[in-house]
């Protein structure tokens, strides 16, 4: 569906919930949303606050969530629509208005019968199906852009695919492109497995929650590929032993503690990590996939490819597509054009941060960033803001020494300051590394470029 095909559809449910059509704002926040446009964005173009775009989005969601019975939000209502626009659901809510039951008199509303009609029997219907696939994919967020990770994406498929890995997680610095790695592998791997299921972990994730909605899943396609039963349902490790499941989640930070070292988890999040180590220890034909800004400590420790656990810290671009980035903005002709990528470490959101600014500017890269001149914008600072909050106060100490020094800085030589024992420098520098936030060569330390223009500012 196009973009106004999508507004019809939304506009045809609202008005059955109802009684009235969508109005200019509830218009203007679905449109805005479909065209990734920020609260804030849409607030700004439509000339009202924030916080009233806000509320008509949140009203929205509700009625479109109650229609197509499953959770619709902000970030997942392009891609609910676009999976759903050949299902019953969506169906439906484009044939309503056709056969005239959207009326005045709001009479319920029944399918037409069809004389001696049975229910289509599944294997009647699809003879060469050997297998039921069941996915819920309504919070895997829309590729986007996404530029060539050809190595990456064959290492994870590698490990899970091949090495049938139960324990992935997939780290780095925001920006770096973790998201759109893990979406394009979930695309070309998810009929690969029974089950392929995507949660985005908010900032308050209970375990309770999450295994509910994912017991839930298995229960409820267990009884449409069977007789129904009365059975109680089974603890999640079990179907992910008798099924063969794909989990993704994502936001996996969110378990953990601001302002301590990398990984530790908050109180109410200390029961999975008791799933993780199920899902390492036990037997079962199923992998997890995790991804965020950290990773579970457990996870980290384990060095040893014999085991069913991997780990991939990403890197940034390489030149090639860095330039792809650039070429967008006008910036692929730049001689400094290399230089920037460095610079700026081939991450894909600081390179459109910088890039962004430069065309807004009217300049060119050798004008408005000579040398070795980095420049932060105000949204590039905003993300490191975040990630800058999460650190331990140890950490922002050792940040804040190797800010100070020019060049690499030698373990020795840090070990030999007078303000924080040897012991908790070691661990911080332990920690950073697993944040992305510092980089190693040997026993030097360095701050990237970004970073220690970021810590500058301070």
């Amino acid at each position: 569906m196009n973009l106004k095909e999508m507004l019809n559809v939304a506009d045809r449910i609202v008005f059955e919930k109802t009684g009235q059509h969508l109005d200019d704002l509830q218009e203007a926040v679905l449109r805005g949303t479909l065209q990734r446009e920020t609260y804030k964005e849409i607030a700004k173009d439509f000339n009202c606050s924030e916080s009233r775009i806000r509320e008509i989005g949140s009203e929205l969601w509700q009625i479109l969530s109650e229609e197509f019975g499953e959770k619709v939000s902000k970030s997942n209502f392009r891609s609910t629509m676009e999976r759903l626009q050949n299902s019953n659901v969506v169906n439906f809510a484009q044939d309503v208005v056709v056969s005239s039951i959207f009326n005045i008199c709001g009479q319920a509303r029944h399918p037409p019968e069809v004389p001696n009609s049975q229910p289509p029997n599944q294997e009647t219907a699809n003879p060469k199906q050997t297998k039921t696939l069941h996915q819920d994919l309504s919070e895997m967020p829309e590729l986007g852009d996404f530029f060539d990770r050809t190595p990456e994406l064959q290492t994870l498929t590698t490990w899970i695919l091949q090495q049938h890995c139960r324990l992935i997680t997939l780290t780095g610095i925001s920006g770096i492109g973790k998201t759109s790695l893990a979406v394009q592998l979930v695309q070309q791997i998810k009929d690969e497995f029974e089950y392929a299921v995507w949660y985005t972990l908010d900032e308050f994730p209970t375990l309770e929650k999450f295994k509910s909605n994912l017991i839930q899943l298995f229960s409820h396609s267990e009884k449409q590929d069977s007789s129904p039963t009365n059975q109680k349902p089974l603890p999640l490790i079990k179907y992910l032993q008798n099924h063969r499941c794909l989990i993704v989640l994502d936001d996996v930070h969110h378990l953990f503690c601001s302002g301590e070292f990398a990984g530790k988890y908050k109180p109410e999040s200390q029961e999975y990590r008791t799933l993780f180590k199920q899902i390492e220890k036990l037997s079962h034909q199923s992998c997890c996939m995790l991804i965020g800004w950290e990773q579970p400590r457990e996870v980290t420790q384990v060095k040893s490819q014999n085991t069913s656990i991997r780990t991939l810290q990403l890197q940034g671009l390489d030149i090639a597509a860095g330039r792809e980035i650039l070429r967008d903005y006008g910036l692929e002709e730049s001689d400094n054009s290399e230089a920037l990528i460095h610079r700026y470490q081939g991450n894909p959101l600081w390179l459109k941060s910088v890039a962004n600014l430069i065309q807004d500017l009217g300049g060119g890269v050798t004008e408005l960033l000579p040398n070795d001149t980095i420049l932060l914008p105000e949204d590039l600072k905003d993300v490191l803001q975040q990630q800058f909050d999460r650190l331990s106060e140890l950490e922002k100490q050792v940040i804040s020494l190797l800010a100070k020094e020019s060049q690499p800085i030698n373990r020795a030589k840090l070990l030999e300051n007078d303000r924080i024992p040897a012991s908790d420098l070691l661990n911080a520098l332990q920690s950073l590394s697993r944040r992305s936030w510092i980089e190693q060569q040997a026993n030097f330390y360095t701050l990237p470029p970004v970073i220690r223009e970021y810590i500058k500012g301070l």
